[in-house]
C-alpha cells in the first residue's frame, strides 16, 4: 500500500463539517425567527401572564375582544363590524370594519403601485434615455420613514389627507420603492431587447408584448413586490397615525391601541390576528398572481 493513501483518504474539515455547520445555522436563525411568532400566539389563548410562561392556556376570550364579538368599552374597544356583502331579508354577510377596511387600504396601494411600478421599472431597466438617473432616484426617494412623509403629505395635500383615498394614496408613495426594486431586478435578469424582437416578429403590437409576454416573464418580482408592499403598507403606523383623521381606524392604529392598553394575552390575539392575516392575504395574492399571470399569457 502506497505511504500517501491515508492522506489520500484524509477528509477536509470544511467538507467533513461544512454541510452540518450550515444546516444548523440555518435551522437555528429559523428557530430564532418563528419562535417569537409561536409565543405570541400561544400567549393569545392564555386567561393571565404573570411570568415567561403563558398561564391558563385554551380560552378563546382574547380572540372575542379582539374580533369584537365581546363587549368592551374605552381603550379595550374592539374592532366593529360592518356588511361585507348584503343579502336577501335582511341578511348580509359580515366582517370586522377595520379588518376589511385595512385590507382594502393597502391593496389599494398595492394597485397603484403596480400600475405605477411596473412601467417606471420595465423604463429603467430597458432603456437608456437623458433623465434616467433622476428617474432612477426619484423611484425610491419615498423611501423614507413614515412619520416625514405623512407631514408633508399633511401640508401638501389637507384635503385629501382627510379622506381614506388619501391613505391608499400615501401607503403607495411609500411602498413603491419596494415594488420598484423587486420588479426591476427581475426585468433586468431577462434579455428584453431579445424577447420583444421575437414578439414583434410574430406580428405582436407593443402593447401586446409588454402585456402578454414580458410582464408575465417577471411574475416572480411582480409577485414579491405585492406581497412586500401590502405587508407593510397594511401594518404601516407612523404614516397612518398622522394621517389619519375620523372614521374606522387602520389596522395599525388597532394593534398600537391594543399593544398599549391590553395586556399581553389580549395583545398576543391582535397581532396573531394580524399574522393569520397576512399569511392569508399572501396566498390569495400568490393564487390570483400566478392565475392572472397565466389568463395573459395565454392566447
Amino acid at each position: 500500500m502506497s505511504a500517501d493513501a491515508p492522506a489520500e483518504r484524509r477528509v477536509a474539515p470544511s467538507r467533513r463539517f461544512g454541510r452540518a455547520a450550515v444546516v444548523a445555522v440555518l435551522v437555528a436563525t429559523l428557530a430564532f425567527l418563528i419562535l417569537p411568532v409561536a409565543y405570541t400566539f400561544v400567549g393569545s389563548f392564555a386567561t393571565r401572564m404573570t411570568g415567561v410562561v403563558p398561564e391558563g392556556l385554551g380560552t378563546l376570550d382574547n380572540w372575542r375582544v379582539v374580533l369584537g364579538l365581546a363587549d368592551t368599552i374605552g381603550s379595550q374597544r374592539s374592532m366593529g363590524w360592518t356588511t361585507l356583502v348584503a343579502l336577501p331579508n335582511g341578511l348580509g354577510i359580515q366582517v370586522p370594519a377595520e379588518l376589511a377596511f385595512s385590507v382594502a387600504l393597502a391593496l389599494g396601494g398595492v394597485a397603484i403601485n403596480l400600475v405605477v411600478g411596473v412601467p417606471i421599472a420595465y423604463a429603467v431597466a430597458r432603456y437608456d434615455f437623458r433623465g434616467k438617473e433622476w428617474v432612477d432616484a426619484f423611484s425610491v426617494l419615498p423611501l423614507v420613514p413614515g412619520v416625514v412623509l405623512g407631514v408633508a403629505f399633511l401640508r401638501a395635500y389637507p384635503d385629501l389627507s382627510a379622506t381614506s383615498f388619501g391613505l391608499v394614496v400615501g401607503y403607495s408613495l411609500l411602498k413603491a420603492p419596494f415594488m420598484v426594486m423587486a420588479v426591476r431586478s427581475e426585468f433586468e435578469s431577462m434579455d428584453l431587447r431579445r424577447i420583444e424582437e421575437s414578439a414583434r416578429s410574430l406580428g405582436a403590437s407593443w402593447p401586446r408584448t409588454f402585456l402578454t409576454v414580458v410582464v408575465p416573464q417577471a411574475r416572480s418580482g411582480i409577485l414579491a413586490g405585492a406581497i412586500v408592499c401590502w405587508t407593510l403598507a397594511a401594518a404601516e403606523f407612523n404614516f397612518s397615525y398622522i394621517v389619519y383623521a375620523k372614521g374606522t381606524q387602520p389596522l395599525a392604529l388597532f394593534l398600537q391601541r391594543h399593544i398599549s392598553n391590553s395586556a399581553f394575552p389580549k395583545a398576543a390575539a391582535a397581532v396573531s390576528l394580524f399574522f393569520c392575516i397576512v399569511v392569508a392575504v399572501t396566498v390569495a395574492l400568490q393564487r390570483l398572481g400566478n392565475r392572472g399571470f397565466d389568463a395573459i399569457g395565454g392566447d
